[in-house]
């Protein structure tokens, strides 16, 4: 199928240990089985948890792109923490930019130490809303609580992306490296945290 862009570029941003290099995993081999050329790259800040992990994804029916994304050419943004969505917005975003965003804030070192105030939500997702054409907000992770594990939201938000149908695919094709990745228990949660993510944003 045709993409609204190509090649597509797909920013997948977060901090360290929410998940983002599994999502962008995930993302990868669901657009490689259907059949595009896809490249990704990652970038780190501080590697512990709480720095900053940016995934870099490239999908083409044409042929293979270098892995990362030039400032200002991200036209999809998988946000797992807002004002982490903001920063990379403002890089690499532009007007025509579509964001779908995990509501959960994971305040850094500064802010718990009363350094440096975190924004208010609404301040946020209004400076987000104003430098995108669309945005979505997930409660990615209370729906993570409710799949059986809050560390599941990053499957939550693949499924919020795939029931946005930015990238036209069939919801099986998503669900397809859920179920090679993972067995038993782990496989069931994933699972359901997958769906509730496709049914929050239909």
């Amino acid at each position: 199928m045709a993409l609204a862009f190509d090649p597509l570029n797909i920013i997948i941003s977060g901090v360290g240990g929410q998940g983002n290099i599994l999502a962008s995993d995930l993302l990868s081999r669901t657009f490689c089985e259907a059949g595009y050329f896809v490249s990704v790259g990652e970038t780190y800040g501080a590697t512990q948890r709480g720095g900053s992990v940016v995934s870099h994804v490239r999908l083409s029916r044409r042929h293979a792109y270098g892995p990362l994304i030039p400032l200002n050419e991200a036209h999809l943004i998988v946000g797992f923490e807002p004002l982490e969505v903001y920063r990379i917005l403002r890089g690499h975003g532009h007007s025509d930019a579509r964001v779908v965003m995990n509501t959960r804030p994971f305040f850094p070192l500064e802010t718990l130490q009363a350094n440096s105030p975190y924004p208010s939500m609404d301040q946020l997702t209004d400076a987000i809303g104003r430098i995108c054409t669309e945005l979505k907000v997930v409660q990615a992770t209370e729906l993570a609580k409710q799949a059986g594990n809050a560390q599941a939201q990053n499957v939550v938000m693949v499924g919020a992306f795939a029931g946005l149908n930015w990238v036209p695919l069939d919801k099986n094709r998503y669900l397809q490296p859920i179920e090679e990745i993972f067995t038993g228990v782990k496989l069931q949660v994933n699972h359901r945290a997958f769906e509730l993510g496709y049914a929050a944003v239909r």
